[in-house]
């Protein structure tokens, strides 16, 4: 097709884009019919558009095409595709979760640090040696009431 397009003179180029633009605009009319009566009230409010467009020599501006789906009764129709603004604020949220687990995680450690030199300075600033604490015969002696 790009060949026959190439080769062919400038009438003859613009003969084949119109007959291309008559069928197309045939296939589209003819699924108009099956449309609900406010999506075929858009697209003809969109072709009246594109057509005192191109009457008046204008190229339209490149847009990012709306998408509509529809469920049962209701349509919900979105704008294009989002911009960069919007794709870095939908970063924000994943960037503060991954801070707050690093701090989470940095606290943990620190929490344990500090338990592990609490116990190692309690165990060194005693009086009893820490072999004591490693003999079966202390636990029993701690259980036990202090009367004895």
């Amino acid at each position: 097709m790009n060949q026959l397009v190439r080769s062919t003179l400038p009438n003859e180029r613009e003969t084949l884009e119109a007959r291309a633009g008559l069928r197309l605009a045939a296939h589209l009319n003819a699924g108009t019919a099956a449309l609900p009566h406010d999506v075929g009230e858009r697209l003809r409010f969109a072709r009246e558009q594109a057509l005192s467009r191109a009457r008046l020599g204008r190229q339209p501006q490149a847009q990012a095409a709306p998408m509509v789906a529809m469920a049962g009764r209701s349509t919900l129709a979105l704008g294009g595709g989002p911009s960069w603004q919007w794709r870095l604020a939908s970063l924000l949220p994943v960037v503060a979760l991954a801070v707050g687990l690093v701090t989470i995680q940095m606290q943990a450690d620190d929490d344990m640090v500090f338990a592990a030199a609490e116990v190692d300075s309690a165990l060194l600033t005693d009086d009893l040696p820490p072999s004591a604490y490693a003999d079966d015969g202390f636990a029993e002696f701690l259980r036990s009431p202090h009367g004895d």
